[in-house]
C-alpha cells in the first residue's frame, strides 16, 4: 500500500484513475475533499475546529484548531493519518496515538483552547464551545484564512467558514482537531479526578452515569460541575424548595 493518499484520489478530479486500495471504502477517502478544494482556490492557511466536552455535566470545554500543509494537495496525506477520524470513533489507544503524531509533525500547526465550568455556566455550553474555537483559532500563526467548522455555522466568528454538520467524519482537518480536544480533556479529567476524589471523572470524564449519578447522590456537585445543565439546575431547585418549606415551619 502507498505512503500517501494523493489529493487527487480524495478530491475524486475527473481524469484521474481511482485505485483505492482494498477494503477501504471511497468515503474515507474523501475526507479530504473540502481542503482540496479550498488548497486549489489558492488558500494556504485552511483550519478544521473542533470541540469535546459539550454533554458531561462536569470540567470545562476544549476546542482545537489545526491547519494541514498545503503541499499535502500534492504529495496527498501521509500514511500515518491513514485512520484518522472523528475522536469518538477511535480507541483511546488510536486517539493518543494520533495525538503524537498530530503534535509532532513538524508542518502542521494546530492550537488548544480550554473554556472553565463559570464560562459554560454564564454563556451556555454552545457559546462556550464557539468561543473556545475562536481562541483556539486566534492563537494560530500565521491566521487562517478560511475554517472548516464541525457542526452550524457560527455568525459573529471573524474568518471565512464552511460550517460541515458532522464534520469530525467529513473533514481530516476538524477529525484532527477533534483529537487534541479530546485527549486534551480527557487528561484534565484525569487531573481534576485527583483534586475532587470519589465522582469518578477519571473514567467517565464528566459524563452522566450511574457512577457518575451515584456520586452526585451521596456528595452533591462540586466546583466543576456545571449548575446551568439540568439535571444539577434541577437538583440545586429541589434543595432550593426544601429548604424553604423548612423555614415556613419554623
Amino acid at each position: 500500500m502507498a505512503d500517501f493518499v494523493h489529493c487527487e484520489q480524495v478530491c475524486f478530479d475527473s481524469g484521474y484513475q481511482k485505485n483505492f486500495p482494498v477494503g477501504v471504502a471511497a468515503k474515507f477517502w474523501n475526507r479530504l475533499s473540502h481542503e482540496c478544494d479550498l488548497w486549489k482556490s489558492g488558500l494556504s492557511r485552511v483550519a478544521g475546529v473542533d470541540e469535546a466536552g459539550c454533554g458531561p455535566l462536569a470540567g470545562p470545554v476544549v476546542a482545537a484548531a489545526v491547519v494541514f500543509p498545503p503541499d499535502w494537495l500534492e504529495t496527498g496525506l501521509p500514511g500515518k493519518f491513514r485512520g484518522l477520524n472523528d475522536s469518538k470513533q477511535l480507541s483511546e489507544e488510536e486517539r493518543e496515538k494520533f495525538f503524537d503524531r498530530i503534535q509532532s509533525h513538524p508542518e502542521i500547526h494546530f492550537a488548544v483552547a480550554i473554556v472553565d465550568v463559570e464560562t459554560i455556566d454564564r454563556i451556555n455550553i454552545r457559546q462556550a464551545a464557539w468561543r473556545g474555537m475562536d481562541q483556539a483559532l486566534g492563537e494560530l500563526q500565521p491566521r487562517a484564512e478560511h475554517v472548516l467548522v464541525d457542526g452550524l455555522r457560527i455568525r459573529w466568528l471573524g474568518y471565512p467558514q464552511t460550517p460541515l454538520v458532522q464534520g469530525d467524519a467529513k473533514s481530516y482537518s476538524i477529525a484532527a482537531a477533534s483529537v487534541l480536544a479530546k485527549v486534551t480533556r480527557d487528561r484534565l479529567m484525569r487531573e481534576l479526578d485527583k483534586q475532587f476524589p470519589g465522582y469518578g471523572f477519571a473514567e467517565h470524564k464528566g459524563y452522566f452515569t450511574p457512577q457518575h449519578s451515584a456520586a452526585l447522590q451521596k456528595l452533591g456537585p462540586c466546583p466543576i460541575h456545571r449548575r446551568s445543565f439540568a439535571p444539577l439546575k434541577q437538583k440545586e431547585m429541589e434543595l432550593f424548595d426544601t429548604s424553604a418549606l423548612s423555614a415556613r415551619s419554623l
